[in-house]
């Protein structure tokens, strides 16, 4: 498997099973209604497990455009391969994302509102302040980024990392600063899924909210950015 199946893999085992703890617990007529914050945490702290430990050794499981670029910055990853890393990382949510609806398309028909349909897809502020909610995520994505490095060997990539720590640290942010946006910290958790509620026929699925889509791009890529630069600075 190449470096570029492996991420769009990863990433599409990141999302199938995230957003389907989301649908499992906020659709009508799941088993899961009403699991609530703490079951939405941990099975995105399982998805981030499952799908490091599945590609890590493949592609070093970046399976974020944010923690790519972040690492691309201060030279722990070669800029010539950014381009393919983020276009497999938006494809493989794409198509996490729509395994997902496949599973629960019934509960989507269920499920009156809107924004709770698209709530599964993608994330959404608790009170809408732009520069607050890039804030949040900044601050999200930050400490993601920071903690991915001091784990990190300081000469490798993510495929260093055992699975267990990272999805530790994901469920850390997801119970302690995932409140005011939902915590993406990922822009392509959040886009690619968010360009599936666009087009996939899904009955009153209402607006898909294409004005907030930019604050978790810009806030994660801003927060890792700085966490890279913090980092080496740190480390001179």
């Amino acid at each position: 498997m190449t470096p570029f199946l492996a991420e769009l893999t990863g990433t599409a085992l990141l999302l199938v099973l995230g957003n389907g703890v989301v649908a499992n617990v906020i659709l009508d007529k799941t088993k899961g209604n009403g699991g609530g914050l703490i079951s939405i945490t941990f099975g995105w702290a399982i998805a981030v497990f499952v799908a490091v430990y599945a590609v890590g050794p493949i592609s070093g499981a970046h399976l974020n455009p944010a923690v790519t670029i972040g690492l691309a910055v201060i030279g722990k990853f070669e800029w010539s391969q950014v381009p393919a890393y983020l276009l497999a990382q938006i494809l493989g949510a794409m198509l996490g994302a729509f395994l997902m609806w496949l599973a629960y398309r019934q509960h989507f028909d269920a499920t009156e509102d809107a924004a709770t349909k698209l709530g599964v897809f993608s994330t959404s502020p608790s009170i809408n302040s732009p520069m607050n909610n890039i804030l949040s995520e900044g601050v999200g994505t930050f400490v993601f980024m920071l903690a991915i490095l001091f784990i990190t060997k300081p000469d490798q990539s993510m495929g260093a990392l055992n699975a267990l720590p990272v999805a530790l640290l994901v469920l850390g942010i997801g119970l302690s600063l995932g409140g005011p946006t939902g915590y993406a910290i990922n822009p392509a958790r959040d886009l690619g899924p968010r360009i599936m509620h666009a087009i996939l026929p899904i009955k009153g699925k209402g607006s898909s909210q294409w004005s907030y889509s930019w604050v978790p791009v810009l806030g994660p890529v801003a927060g890792a950015v700085l966490a890279a630069y913090v980092y080496q600075w740190l480390m001179r």
